[in-house]
């Protein structure tokens, strides 16, 4: 649609991108309005991670846009010239798609076309989002000139309900920003079909592969965070930009702290991030924030590395369960054993994130659905999430980590796990949870394999986390 030009802005002395609409297509008057619409798009557009526009207009009939050279590569170039990306750094450019998206969702703006091709990596390793040619404004006075069914967008990237002409909202960006990360941390596009229907019908229909099958090394929360931005349904997506950059910021935090290192360009992302999370990471990699809350972060890393070095010990390969005091040994659990539960419902409870509460990051949750008037309001007794221990065992207590205190649980038990709670036996009776709450399972406890924690009452926002579960024997 259009070609892009390097130009001098010979006023200023400087490098600029000059955007020309192809010559064949000034004949087509939405294209050029189209192309006016951008002008103004990238116009209100004020973000340091989107490349801005300088000056717009016409030459001898041929609109142009004026933007900010950004002298470096594609993304799609970078992940071409060097393969699937260093973890941290892929995570880093993640959040910096994210920022950029939620300042251009706040004005209104969904791109529609997020892709490597339309992210620049400057010569300072920075992520800058481009080319918001096809990009749709929400206000309702905005009119559409895109056709009823008419499929806008790259089919590698395209979110399910963009490949089927359904309406785009910003939740299609986060998908395509999902499948942006995914592509980063792999190499290549999770779908690909013969041609573009097929590819883009595979949005649609197939599951997203198993991003830690093809890369071993990602942690279970980031898998997560992957799939959950690439659901299919926009409802079980990230509910905004802001809150997937914010997920994203405690797993490049996680990231560099398991790794010990960090590209430059991960290095200054982390910098920018909130002492809290920052403090996970180790402390060189930030070093210019530790230098301006030297007190206050020496005091946060201590306490979050010996968290998180604790809640590592309880992670896949961390060796034989941990010996606690009591007498019981914590059992060391991979966190594809949970399992979400919703028998009286349409047998799905957030699978997609199931497994962060037992990654062994406090900083990440399974939820339940929002119930608005509780679970009797939706005639349901309860939901829940198990935990496959991999054999009949004996445990004899369960410690759940939760940051909406005030639910209300059981725990039931199983050899084979029931599709309804009448296969399960009770173990331990209701009770109310607080944010840190250690069950016993009784004195007598039987051997089992499955173990259910059953939520029964919400509390008054409708929905219940769990930030992190674990057995004892």
């Amino acid at each position: 649609m259009c070609s892009v030009w390097r130009a001098h802005d010979t006023s200023l002395d400087r490098a600029v991108a000059v955007k020309l609409l192809r010559p064949e297509l000034l004949v087509d008057p939405d294209q050029r309005e189209r192309f006016r619409r951008e002008a103004r798009t990238i116009a209100r557009l004020n973000h340091p991670h989107i490349v801005g526009v300088i000056d717009a207009g016409e030459e001898q009939g041929r609109p142009y846009i004026v933007l900010e050279y950004v002298d470096g590569e594609t993304l799609k170039q970078r992940i071409a010239r060097v393969g699937r990306l260093p973890v941290a750094e892929a995570v880093a450019y993640a959040i910096e798609i994210a920022r950029a998206l939620a300042a251009a969702h706040a004005q209104r703006v969904v791109h529609r076309d997020i892709k490597p091709q339309n992210v620049l990596i400057d010569r300072d390793g920075r992520a800058r989002v481009t080319d918001f040619g096809i990009a749709r404004s929400l206000e309702p006075t905005q009119q559409e000139l895109t056709a009823t069914g008419r499929v806008l967008g790259t089919t590698e990237y395209v979110a399910p309900e963009q490949a089927l002409g359904e309406r785009v909202t910003e939740r299609s960006d986060l998908y395509s920003l999902g499948i942006v990360l995914f592509e980063m941390l792999v190499g290549t596009p999770p779908f690909r079909g013969s041609t573009a229907v097929a590819t883009a019908m595979a949005h649609v229909r197939d599951p997203l592969p198993d991003i830690q099958k093809l890369r071993p090394e990602i942690s279970a929360s980031l898998a997560a965070i992957v799939e959950r931005a690439c659901a299919k349904q926009p409802e079980r997506r990230y509910a905004s930009a802001q809150e997937l950059a914010r997920e994203l910021e405690a797993a490049l935090a996680i990231e560099s702290a398991r790794a010990g290192r960090a590209s430059a360009a991960a290095t200054e992302v982390l910098r920018t991030l909130p002492a809290e999370i920052a403090a996970v990471a180790p402390r060189r990699l930030r070093m210019r924030r530790a230098a301006k809350f030297a007190v206050g972060a020496a005091v946060a890393l201590a306490g979050a590395v010996t968290v998180w070095q604790a809640l590592e010990n309880l992670r896949p390969g961390a060796g034989p369960a941990r010996v606690e005091s009591g007498g019981l040994a914590r059992l060391a659990l991979p966190s594809s054993a949970a399992h979400d539960f919703d028998p009286e419902g349409d047998g799905s409870e957030h699978p997609e994130s199931v497994r962060l509460a037992l990654d062994g990051n406090l900083t990440t949750t399974w939820e339940t659905e929002r119930y608005q008037g509780g679970l009797a309001g939706s005639n349901k007794s309860g939901v829940g999430l198990y935990i496959d221990t991999g054999k009949s065992q004996t445990v004899r207590r369960l410690d759940a980590v939760t940051s909406t205190p005030g639910f209300q649980a059981a725990v039931y038990a199983a050899n084979t796990p029931s599709g309804d709670l009448s296969g399960w036996t009770r173990i331990a009776a209701p009770r109310v949870f607080s944010q840190n709450t250690s069950v016993t399972l009784g004195r007598r406890a039987r051997s089992f394999r499955y173990y259910l924690l059953w939520i029964t009452k919400l509390p008054p926002a409708g929905r219940a986390e769990i930030r992190e579960l674990g057995l004892s024997r």
